[in-house]
């Protein structure tokens, strides 16, 4: 099964069942963006758009990209806004937004399912204003060392989709490799101890 077909099949539950990765991955967004300032947003893999009602408390626009057609359905249902649109976009191919356009891209729990991290790095330094910040929170490598990775229930069992591993410093030179300087890097934790693997890793990285 593809990918986009099992997103597409996720679509139903995504929202609603048990999913700590999601849940964290909205903390680390709002912890981390609350900080920046921003108008035009360019969301990859937005997904139900359950990033992109916060970004829309800040944002004078946003354009949620995603290549799963029900999950894009979901985030319409729940978001009617004139300043939000969502299209159907393979990240892999072009995304048809205009260069210049953001000042601010996020990318979240979507790299692990793209091979080559270098072309997502080169549009998205094309689609930044001078300035403009990366924002990337992705599942923690050391967590997919373990065998972690993006899954669903069904009545017939577990569904793992494929996946990519993506090691830190194959995002930080990536970065570099394609006009970009490191801000912050985060880990995330499920429990506020921190004796445990991270759940998530975020960066923020600025266009030179």
């Amino acid at each position: 099964m593809s990918i986009e077909k099992a997103y597409d099949i996720w679509a139903n539950q995504y929202d609603t069942n048990k999913n700590r990765t999601r849940d964290l991955d909205k903390r680390s967004t709002i912890e981390t963006l609350s900080n920046y300032n921003f108008e035009n947003v360019l969301e990859l893999g937005c997904g139900t758009g359950k990033n992109t009602v916060w970004l829309l408390s800040k944002a004078k626009q946003v354009v949620g990209l995603d290549f799963s057609r029900e999950m894009l359905n979901k985030a319409k249902e729940k978001i009617s806004d004139q300043r939000v649109a969502f299209k159907k976009t393979d990240l892999n191919e072009s995304w048809g937004i205009d260069n210049n356009f953001a000042d601010l891209i996020t990318c979240s729990l979507t790299l692990e399912h793209i091979d080559d991290l270098n072309p997502i790095f080169k549009k998205a330094n094309q689609k930044l204003t001078k300035n403009g910040v990366l924002f990337i929170s992705e599942l923690h490598p050391f967590k997919q060392y373990t065998g972690s990775k993006a899954q669903y229930e069904t009545d017939k069992g577990t569904k793992e989709l494929e996946v990519f591993v993506h090691h830190i410093s194959d995002y930080v030179g990536s970065a570099k490799s394609n006009g970009f300087k490191l801000l912050e890097i985060n880990e995330w934790f499920d429990n506020h101890s921190k004796k445990e693997i991270p759940r998530l890793i975020s960066f923020v990285f600025s266009k030179i």
